[in-house]
């Protein structure tokens, strides 16, 4: 049993301006800190920066606007708090406490990923969709529900009818669909808009693609300022991360569909 939602839902424009404007704090240094929320909704986007990277506020304004449309942007930029800054001096250490596990993806969960995708190159507006066993539910908006019917006729499509989704209907948050991004792998930490060196991000990736490689359950804990995790220095850990942020394009690319 899975629940995929589209790049278009309100939580995942949430997460994929979040990963915005961490891809700007890339783009203006090396190896930044920051951590972004976002809440957006109803014409209103509010984000808050902590970071000790120079953003230009235009650049994050031009991000929301791209991806969410005519919103009014609230916009509040802080340092990040000079603990957690002194964490990383002089070399990359774990940002935080946490608990991770990775669990191989299942063939089902591979399958609704698949749809999901493949809906999404017809239809871009927001949508989410569910497999249990061979229950396959469609929910997409803006849809010809009858024309989504002739090419999953099993499907359940639209219960209610045809309908119109997005920010201007629903409000979104980021990592607030972390199920659809992680299936079975689900902690407690979020996946989008904070920088490699917290472990949420880093050290998620690192136990998800070791469970795909090892085709069995990974569980891992750290605490903050660790120097090596899972037996490996955590700079590795933050440099595997990053290779495979840059693999897919970027933190607003992986913020689309997360890690499957």
């Amino acid at each position: 049993m899975i629940e995929k939602v589209n790049p278009s839902h309100p939580d995942k424009v949430a997460d994929r301006i979040a990963g915005a404007i961490v891809d700007l704090a890339y783009a203006a240094e090396e190896n930044p800190k920051i951590a972004v929320e976002v809440l957006i909704g109803h014409g209103f986007c509010h984000a808050i920066v902590e970071t000790d990277a120079k953003l230009n506020i235009r650049d994050i304004m031009d991000a929301i606007s791209r991806i969410a449309g005519d919103v009014q942007p609230d916009i509040v930029i802080v340092p990040q708090d000079t603990h957690l800054s002194e964490n990383q001096s002089g070399q990359f250490r774990c940002g935080d406490n946490g608990i991770f596990k990775g669990v191989p993806l299942t063939e089902e969960q591979k399958k609704l990923s698949e749809i999901a995708h493949s809906i999404y190159e017809k239809y871009t507006s927001d949508g989410k969709y569910i497999l249990d066993g061979n229950r396959l539910i469609i929910c997409q908006s803006n849809a010809d529900s009858y024309d989504l019917m002739g090419d999953y006729p099993n499907a359940e499509v639209n219960p209610l009818g045809d309908w119109t989704g997005g920010t201007d209907v629903d409000t979104g948050a980021t990592n607030r669909k972390l199920g659809s991004d992680m299936a079975d792998s689900v902690t407690g930490g979020g996946l989008h808009g904070k920088d490699l060196s917290k472990a949420d991000v880093s050290v998620n990736i690192h136990a998800f693609l070791k469970a795909q490689d090892l085709g069995e359950p990974v569980s891992l804990v750290c605490a903050i300022g660790d120097d090596t995790v899972d037996g490996v220095p955590y700079a590795d850990i933050v440099a595997e991360a990053k290779e495979y942020i840059d693999s897919i394009g970027g933190f607003e690319k992986f913020a689309e569909w997360g890690l499957f």
